[in-house]
């Protein structure tokens, strides 16, 4: 992104905007390496503390402070904040946006500031109720309390990167997570207690938020000392982010269900449902997250002036987020076990990163530990896709202006995940927890795009059907070819989880496979996705589309 300048008649302090592709790079290079310091992260918290108690606790104590965060800064972000700021920098004035910009942040940053110190004050109440079978108790709300002034630096930092991607400034803010998982990643290898652990997510939330102070200044914001809820725009955000709130909640609720049942079952579930959901992040965050991201801003401004541009730019990412997470999903599936122990079981060794940094390899995910974490990954793949096409599908309402409906499926698809979950987690345990999401979001991605489909009147749903049958056949063949090739390494005596060499083979060697053969199937079926794929990458002329 260029520095503000007055140039071919462009004024000080905007920029020209960056292509729709080039947003996304841009936002999928952050995603990408956010996802893998997350996985190097998940490593490091595995290796030394395994699914013992103690990380039980960390868990449950990390969730309170972000569900503080998610339902104020979080909500402001994608749904009321972005679209109100778009629609007043182009049709009123950049002072006025400005303003707006300024107010939202104050009232969101001293809103949080009054949340966390209830949640410090109360830990004591919330803890048990969100996990009342968990044994280390007194230490889940010693850690609570560390943890409680990360929500206040992520207010302000989440307003920062939605103040950037909306003038679409997309490089700071793809980059701040990467700082914050760096940040746990050094707390986990260099001290050996999750009290250590937890003053690195508040010192992460800390980098989160320094890395984008100073683009600020790039997209040319103009700070005012202001809070002044009685202005139209503040509370047309306000209005907007009331449902939002309610749909964030939503989501932060599925992940409570998740962890209240699971201690139920065991300390050991905590972490196995943390763990699996964190693998299954990195898909999601790497294909529904960064292209929903990046082509948010440009829906926004879409709604407003152009409807059939809108659906374009929706029909076409669907599409993408599908083709890509179809086949990760039924992936994570069949290389759960190998992937588990490759990663988390092994991964300390593999990466080389404790001798690395001279810290000692404690190896405390067994493999005991793998399996678990295994059962509940295979369950959660299932809506891995479900998951990916909620994103693009809700910014769809919220480009129009609608949040009150997605929320309307989120509390649906809570209801459901409840239901599913009490009825599941005694026959099934955490398999049953998992696919209680996985069902519950499935259900919740088919209303919504039901709903979507009468609000934009008419999506294309035979070019949607189109590219999920290639996208299907490619991926069942890429599915054949995969097993085939695992179960040639069990001939062969190398699927053995218990071994680095034989998780390694069949991860890397399934991937490249399975990627190539996946490929090269839709290019054969004519899928247009991954032509638009292939004529992103520097490619041989003959594979160019």
């Amino acid at each position: 992104m260029e520095e503000p300048a007055a140039t071919d008649g462009v004024p000080a302090g905007r920029f020209q905007r960056p292509s729709l592709a080039s947003a996304a790079a841009i936002v999928a290079a952050g995603f990408l390496a956010s996802r893998l310091l997350g996985v190097l992260r998940s490593v490091a918290i595995a290796d030394s503390f395994g699914d013992s108690p103690e990380l039980g606790a960390y868990w449950v104590a990390f969730r309170l402070p972000d569900l503080i965060f998610q339902l104020l800064a979080g909500a402001t972000l994608g749904s009321a904040f972005i679209p109100t700021f778009v629609r007043v920098f182009t049709k009123q004035s950049e002072e006025a946006a400005w303003r707006l910009a300024s107010s939202v942040l104050n009232l969101v940053f001293m809103a949080t500031i009054v949340v966390a110190i209830l949640g410090f004050l109360l830990a004591p109440l919330l803890v048990p109720a969100m996990a009342p079978g968990l044994s280390e108790r007194s230490l889940a709300i010693e850690l609570t309390r560390i943890m409680m002034l990360s929500p206040i630096l992520f207010a302000a930092s989440g307003m920062f990167m939605g103040i950037l991607n909306a003038r679409h400034h997309f490089l700071f803010p793809a980059f701040a997570p990467v700082l914050y998982n760096l940040a746990i990643i050094v707390g986990a290898l260099a001290f050996d207690s999750v009290q250590a652990l937890s003053i690195a997510v508040v010192a992460g939330a800390g980098l989160h938020l320094a890395v984008q102070t100073p683009a600020l200044a790039l997209v040319g914001m103009r700070y005012r000392a202001i809070a002044d809820w009685g202005d139209a725009t503040v509370r047309e955000v306000g209005r907007l982010m009331a449902p939002r709130v309610l749909g964030l909640a939503a989501f932060q609720f599925n992940l409570l269900i998740a962890i209240f049942f699971a201690s139920t079952i065991s300390d050991q579930a905590i972490s196995a449902v943390n763990f699996a959901w964190l693998v299954l992040m990195m898909p999601l965050g790497l294909f529904g997250m960064a292209i929903s991201t990046a082509v948010f801003p440009t829906m926004a401004e879409q709604a407003a002036g152009d409807r059939d541009a809108l659906r374009r730019t929706l029909e076409q990412s669907l599409r993408m987020i599908l083709f890509l997470t179809i086949p990760a999903g039924l992936a994570l599936m069949v290389l759960s076990g190998p992937l588990v122990a490759f990663l988390f079981q092994h991964g300390a060794g593999l990466f080389g990163l404790f001798g690395l940094f001279g810290f000692s390899q404690r190896g405390a995910f067994s493999e005991a530990s793998t399996d678990i974490t295994q059962a509940a990954l295979i369950f959660y793949a299932i809506g891995l896709f479900a998951h990916a096409a909620i994103e693009i599908l809700s910014r769809g309402f919220y480009a129009l202006g609608d949040t009150r409906t997605p929320v309307l499926y989120a509390v649906v698809a809570v209801v459901v995940n409840l239901i599913l979950s009490a009825a599941l987690v005694g026959p099934l345990e955490i398999r049953g927890l998992a696919l209680a999401v996985s069902l519950a979001t499935v259900i919740e991605v088919t209303l919504l795009f039901a709903a979507l489909r009468l609000r934009m009147q008419g999506l294309d749903l035979r070019a949607l059907a189109r590219s999920l049958f290639q996208t299907l056949l490619a991926a069942l063949l890429m599915v054949e070819v995969v097993g085939f090739y695992l179960v040639l390494l069990h001939e062969a005596g190398h699927l053995d989880t218990n071994r680095l060499l034989d998780s390694t083979l069949a991860v890397a060697g399934a991937t490249l496979l399975g990627g190539l053969v996946y490929v090269v199937v839709a290019k054969a079926l004519g899928s247009e996705e991954v032509e638009t794929l292939l004529s992103r990458l520097p490619l041989p002329a003959r594979w160019r589309p």
